[in-house]
């Protein structure tokens, strides 16, 4: 579609009162693929989201992120983008689309979308018309270079999904860069015509009423533009928070294939444009498993960049423990004390973090409380407020390349991606008429959202009163922290904002706690949450699980 055939659509200049709405803000991430499928064909599409937004409106957030529905041929599932003006015939149309956002607006929910700027499909036509020679208008829109002298490639970059960042192609006799899939070529953002585009990309969904965008990749942007190779990573450095362990790319410090420097200019233009929006926001994925918060505090410092990023910390397999949230939390506080973190447990990419921490009902339930505690704004995946379970998908049901290239030691991304379960009648979990496109796990079925509705004890009941508790304490919303502190098992740390001081603590263990309060008069709140109350002589004594919100008086 061109890019042209909606000019007459204008910005929603007045769509905000708050235009700092997104600071504190909780998101519900939506993989269109496995939400509701309306039309019968086992795959979820832009109205079957729209059918369900009341219940995503019952939560209580404030925005939802889509992830990508544009034209695509689907080999990473969208995010190898064909049309970035256009929605794939599957997810529906830009009309569905258009519905979508004017629902979610009459509900007062804010609708950000996924942006895949890092690279396209090698089936969009700037890609196809790059490779067709060395000095067509486009021929340099792509990462494009000779091969050494003895024909491998320029230097020793890796794909984040296995092997060489560099495909050969033969019409041009060169290679091209690709840090994801063969099939997603990495655009040139040294070339500013790119950069040009694709702000229009961004300025045409503005212009449909879009209140503001996830970025993909956000560091992979910009490439080095001398194709230096990166350097050897030691052993000890490596962790697998971004690539499965299995994976080589783990063995590189990616000095020079991301994270390049220039990648801040380009920040500036995209925020500049944002800005003509007032009220529209991003937030960036920083994808780097050795200086992930460092990135997010560069990329968000200051008001002329990316508003919030999330690094990968609390998506890390390692469990989360009081500690281990006083480091993140204690780093981010000393590299991106100016920035805005955006916090996730889980998303389409990881792990679901109820099987990933192994984590009994009580403890789902503290680390939602938690992560409605945390300073910054907080992003809840489709089927977390269920408490679902990773779900375990056969080999021969395998829709992930990602998976199937490392099976078994690594299973891929589709144990988190299988259809979100509506009702259990049937097999599939009222997702669809049709098999799904994933399977729906049996155990998923008793977890669904019409039998939580009935049952008052719901993990989903809670993740409606953590997230109401959050919206009524502005200390939590926006405010700063202070005190933060793990005592054994026990996290505690501070919120405030304005008047309002708020004592948070969390008992993340299965075995009692006991910390002292800090000084001063403090009123128990949170009792529908299961807090505990502050005893007279100034201890906090905590159950296992068990969390602890007190208002200074």
């Amino acid at each position: 579609m061109s890019m042209n055939a909606h000019t007459n659509l204008t910005p929603r200049l007045d769509k905000a009162q708050d235009t700092d709405w997104w600071r504190g803000a909780v998101i519900y991430q939506i993989y269109p693929r496995s939400y509701q499928d309306s039309n019968g064909d086992g795959i979820g599409d832009l109205l079957g989201i729209t059918q369900r937004l009341p219940h995503i409106a019952s939560l209580g957030v404030d925005a939802i992120w889509i992830s990508p529905f544009f034209t695509s041929p689907m080999k990473d599932f969208g995010y190898d983008v064909s049309d970035y003006c256009d929605v794939d015939p599957m997810f529906g149309s830009l009309a569905d689309f258009d519905a979508l956002v004017s629902t979610a607006h009459q509900l007062g929910i804010k609708v950000l979308i996924d942006l895949v700027l890092s690279h396209t499909s090698d089936e969009h036509p700037w890609f196809k018309e790059s490779r067709a020679s060395r000095d067509n208008p486009r021929a340099d829109w792509y990462v494009w270079a000779d091969p050494k002298e003895d024909g491998t490639p320029p230097n020793n970059w890796l794909s984040i999904f296995g092997g060489p960042a560099w495909h050969w192609d033969a019409r041009r006799e060169q290679y091209y860069l690709h840090n994801f899939l063969v099939e997603q070529p990495d655009l040139n953002f040294h070339n500013p015509d790119v950069q040009t585009a694709l702000l229009d990309v961004v300025r045409f969904w503005l212009d449909r009423g879009v209140d503001g965008f996830r970025l993909d990749t956000i560091n992979f942007y910009v490439h080095d533009a001398e194709l230096r190779s990166n350097p050897a990573l030691p052993k000890e450095k490596r962790n697998a928070n971004i690539a499965p362990s299995v994976n080589p790319y783990n063995h590189q410090e990616h000095l020079y294939s991301k994270n390049r420097p220039e990648n801040l200019e380009f920040l500036k233009k995209f925020r500049a444009l944002l800005d003509e929006y007032p009220g529209s926001t991003c937030v960036g994925e920083v994808g780097d498993a050795q200086r992930g918060l460092e990135i997010m505090g560069e990329y968000t410092q200051g008001d002329d960049k990316a508003h919030m990023c999330y690094a990968f910390e609390f998506l890390a397999k390692d469990q989360l423990t009081a500690t281990r949230v006083v480091e993140v939390l204690s780093k981010v506080d000393e590299v991106a004390a100016d920035g805005w973190a955006c916090w996730a447990f889980s998303n389409h990419d990881v792990m679901r973090h109820v099987s990933r921490w192994d984590l009994p009902p009580a403890a789902q339930r503290l680390y939602a409380t938690l992560m409605m505690s945390l300073r910054g704004s907080a992003c809840i995946y489709q089927g977390e407020e269920l408490g679902l379970p990773e779900a375990d998908v056969a080999f021969e049901d395998l829709q992930d390349p990602y998976g199937i290239e490392f099976w078994p030691e690594f299973k891929g991304r589709d144990g988190c991606r299988t259809p979100m379960v509506w009702e259990p009648s049937n097999q599939n979990g009222g997702f669809s008429s049709h098999a799904p496109w994933l399977p729906v796990s049996h155990d998923h079925l008793n977890r669904s959202v019409s039998a939580q509705e009935e049952d008052p004890a719901a993990l989903l009941h809670h993740y409606r009163r953590a997230i109401a508790f959050r919206r009524t304490h502005p200390a939590l919303v926006k405010g700063g922290h202070s005190g933060l502190k793990a005592d054994g098992n026990v996290l505690s740390f501070t919120r405030t904002h304005g008047g309002q001081t708020l004592f948070c603590a969390f008992n993340m263990s299965d075995q009692p706690g006991t910390i002292d309060m800090p000084k001063g008069t403090w009123l128990q709140v949170g009792t529908e949450l299961g807090s505990a109350a502050p005893q007279a002589d100034g201890k906090l004594h905590l159950g296992p699980w068990q969390p602890a919100l007190a208002l200074k008086a």
